[in-house]
Order: C-alpha cells, then sequence, then structure tokens
C-alpha cells in the first residue's frame, strides 16, 4: 500500500497537517449517504430531515470549492514583506528562504549589518539566536566565533528587511539570550570572507611595511593605532615597554613593534577578543619578519624648465641623502618645516623616514641627489602631510607634485582628511594645498596654521581620478 499523504507532510514538516478539504469532502459524502439511506428505509421518499441533510451536504461541497479557487487565485500574491503584516507560522514555509527573497542582492528594502553578541557556551545557545533571527526574516550571511573564557562571542553578517530597524534585532537577539550585543549597519565590502580579507592585508603589509596601520585598522574596525618608536623624537616620552606577546586590556591591545617600540590599538567601542588580538599579532609577526621594505618604482618627469627629475618612495636608507639636503637648506626653510629650534631638524629624519609611520617620497636629481621630501604621516585617526624642498628648487612646482601624490596616497588608504601644520607666511604650502581643488578648513593654533583638506565631500569629480590624471608634468 501507498504511505498516505499526511504521512508524507508529517515527515517532511516535523508535524501533522490536517487537510480541511479532504475532511470537508468525507463529511458531505457521509451526510449524503444518511439522506439515501432514511429514504431507501421510508419507501416512500425522503423523512423530515432528508432535505436538511442534502442541502448542508451541498453546502459543505460548495464551500470546499470556493475555498480551493481562493487559494489557487492567490497561491501568488505578494510576500508578507510588501505589507507590514507578519506571516503567521502556518503561512511561510520556512523563514530563511522568506528572507532571502526579501532582502535578496539588489533588492530597494535589504539592509546589511554586522552584529556581535555574547552568548553562553553550551548547545542550543546559537540556535536560539538563528531561530530568532529567523523569525524576523533575517538572513545570516556568514558567522564568526570568538571562544572567551566564559561564553563566546559570535559575530554576524545579516541582512535583512529594509524596514527593520536595529533595536529590534538586538531585541530579539536579547530574549534569545545573547549579551553586550553590538550592531551597526555594513556595507558591500563586508560580503569578503575573513580568511580571503586577512589573506588580502598579509599580502598588502608583504609587499610595503607602512600598510601595517591600515591592514590593522582594516583588520578590527573602527580604531586609532598608534605608532611610539623605542628612541622617541625630540620632547617624546619613551612608550612603556611590553611582552614580547603583547597586551589585551579589554578595549586596548599594545604589541611590541619590529623596531623595539609599541604600537597601541584602542577601540573604546567594542572589546577586542582573544581572536582578534591573535590576529593582529600574527599581522606585526610577519612585518617584523619580513624587515624593513617599500617599492622601489620610481617616475621620472620634466620640470618646466626642461630639468629632469626622479620621484619615488623612501626610506631609511636614504637618513644620510636627507641629512645633507638638511645641510642645503636655509634656516628660514627649516623653520617653516619643522616649527621648532634648527639644530633639532636632523633628529626627526630617522622617525619621519621609517615606514611604520607613514609613507615619504623623495624627489632627486639625475645625479641622485635628494632636493625635495613630502610625507604623509599616520596621526592615530587623522593624517598629516608635510613637504620640505630645497631653496634651490622652491618655486618649480615640485611641492604641488608632491602634496599631489601624497593626497592620492591617502585616499587610496581611505582616509577621510589630511592637514598640513605651517605658517601663514608659507604661501608656497597655503598655495599647493588650495591647488588641490578640495574642500578646506583653516584654524589658527598657536601662532600656526592647519589647513585640513576633507577627502569625502560631495565632489563634481572623483578627487582620485582628478589628482592622479594631471599634474604639473607629464612622465617622460
Amino acid at each position: 500500500m501507498s504511505r498516505d499523504i499526511s504521512d508524507v507532510t508529517r515527515a517532511k514538516h516535523g508535524r501533522p497537517v490536517h487537510h480541511w478539504r479532504r475532511n470537508t469532502v468525507e463529511l458531505a459524502a457521509v451526510l449524503t449517504a444518511v439522506a439515501v439511506a432514511e429514504a431507501t428505509a421510508n419507501r416512500d421518499g425522503f423523512g423530515p430531515d432528508g432535505p436538511v441533510l442534502l442541502a448542508a451536504a451541498a453546502l459543505l461541497v460548495a464551500g470546499a470549492g470556493l475555498r480551493a479557487w481562493r487559494s489557487r487565485r492567490h497561491g501568488h500574491a505578494p510576500p508578507a514583506s510588501d505589507t507590514d503584516a507578519r506571516p503567521s507560522s502556518e503561512e511561510r514555509a520556512g523563514p530563511s528562504e522568506q528572507a532571502r527573497e526579501t532582502a535578496a542582492p539588489g533588492s530597494r528594502e535589504g539592509a546589511l549589518w554586522r552584529m556581535r553578541t555574547t552568548v553562553k557556551d553550551e548547545p542550543g545557545s546559537l540556535a536560539a539566536l538563528c531561530a530568532a533571527l529567523a523569525g524576523l526574516r533575517v538572513d545570516i550571511l556568514s558567522l564568526q566565533t570568538h571562544p572567551l573564557a566564559e561564553g563566546t562571542v559570535d559575530e554576524f553578517l545579516l541582512r535583512s528587511p529594509g524596514a527593520l530597524a536595529a533595536d529590534e534585532i538586538s531585541g530579539a537577539v536579547a530574549v534569545a539570550g545573547g549579551s553586550g550585543t553590538w550592531i551597526e549597519r555594513a556595507d558591500a565590502h563586508d560580503l569578503v570572507d575573513a580568511p580571503t580579507r586577512v589573506l588580502g592585508l598579509a599580502t598588502r603589509t608583504a609587499l610595503d611595511a607602512a600598510e601595517l596601520p591600515l591592514a590593522l585598522r582594516q583588520l578590527l574596525g573602527r580604531c586609532t593605532i598608534r605608532s611610539l618608536p623605542a628612541v622617541p623624537a625630540v620632547g617624546s616620552r619613551r612608550p612603556e615597554p611590553v611582552p614580547v606577546e603583547g597586551a589585551l586590556e579589554d578595549t586596548v591591545m599594545r604589541l611590541r613593534a619590529p623596531e623595539g617600540g609599541v604600537i597601541t590599538v584602542e577601540r573604546p567601542y567594542l572589546p577586542f577578543t582573544p581572536t582578534e588580538f591573535a590576529r593582529a599579532r600574527a599581522l606585526v609577526e610577519l612585518d617584523a619578519r619580513l624587515g624593513p621594505r617599500v617599492p622601489r618604482s620610481q617616475d621620472v618627469l620634466t620640470l618646466p624648465k626642461g630639468s629632469d627629475i626622479t620621484v619615488r618612495r623612501a626610506d631609511t636608507g636614504d637618513l644620510e641623502a636627507a641629512k645633507e639636503m638638511h645641510e642645503r637648506c636655509s634656516a628660514r626653510t627649516l623653520g617653516m618645516r619643522y616649527h621648532g629650534p634648527i639644530g633639532d631638524a636632523d633628529r626627526y629624519l630617522k622617525h619621519l623616514l621609517s615606514p611604520r609611520f607613514g609613507r615619504t617620497l623623495a624627489v632627486g636629481t639625475a645625479s641622485g641627489r635628494i632636493v625635495g621630501l613630502g610625507h604623509l604621516l599616520w596621526d592615530g585617526d587623522e593624517t598629516e602631510v608635510a613637504l620640505l624642498v630645497e631653496d634651490a628648487w622652491q618655486r618649480c612646482g615640485i611641492g604641488a607634485e608632491l602634496l599631489r601624490r601624497l593626497v592620492s596616497m591617502a585616499i587610496e588608504a581611505g582616509c577621510a582628511s589630511v592637514y598640513a601644520v605651517t605658517q601663514a607666511s608659507n604661501t608656497g604650502m597655503v598655495a599647493a594645498m588650495r591647488g588641490l581643488g578640495l574642500p578646506l578648513d583653516y584654524q589658527i593654533e598657536e601662532g600656526t596654521l592647519v589647513i585640513t583638506a576633507r577627502l569625502d565631500g560631495p565632489r563634481e569629480e572623483p578627487v582620485a581620478e582628478r589628482l592622479t590624471s594631471g599634474g604639473e608634468w607629464g612622465k617622460a
């Protein structure tokens, strides 16, 4: 004998399904049979109850037919997500499938979220979270677990119906047993899975030592990263030593830099997990094993006056050549650049040329002599640009070309703005900043002028394309 349909449905969904249509028809057949039996027994036709039974049977059959017609007619009606109604548990076949249909890629209503929550380390805790999200028709795109001494931090990438608010998601998670929940909007970049993202960051770091702070920031999200050298510059304080394996204190992690200094990473809005600490430490160890390195490519440019110069990345290997340029610079030029005692200018160079603290561009002549330096310096959450051009090579457009390239680097690194510290009398630096064509903010601080260029504001033309499409000179 074949299996009954109700048994198949029970086995598929795990619960009995009542086939009301079949039951209605069976009841109508019973009523009709009773009426016919009564008529046969009386031999004189239907008794007093016969017509009533036949009428009831006809009504049941008609009702079943109407219900079946309406079901077929509305079987492809818009999903409940098009309205404010929530489908009942009997009307939705599966919450995850509904969520995927409602918030598919490209859907106007879909929203991406990054969420973290802490649950007890026991069987069923993750299942309860998933069930709570499914109840809101939220789709789980990826999941990472961060084990703790007590409990587990679950990190989700979610896609939800557009009308769903963050507090609705976090509220459902709290009811399901999640605690310390943190949630924020995500974007398409977060769709890259964690192993692929980490490998990409390791590759960038391997090619360029200046990428380490940027890689750490992309690995850990919004955070403040500061690098303190083991031998501080003038007026700076020596950093407190950290163990070789580093130190993790809730929202602050400290790692030993390859040169002996300290890299401090702070994220006040979200504590670091041991898993994140291990990833950051592995990235720093990779950087230390590879040693100092910068890309060695260079551009040959022709000045308006006809001289050829080269623009390339510089590092601590250029320290002596940079000191020689200092000796050829006037006291006024050095004073405008360093804003302090001129005799201490050389002491800054080792820090400025280190790729650990930013990127440096050097302008050289055909004989290899350095005549200009441009620095892009990571300053916590901010980015500083600084220029120094030898007196004999000023007013040739070298400073403007260096600044244009440094700002392009800042945009590639994802910086929101860059600032320059100078003096109001330094008309060359002010003109170079204005020549970028970017929104500028001016502020006087303790007698110095701070000019900030915003890189993320609305523009008629993308600034990266404008800065890289044309400088003052073409390549030779």
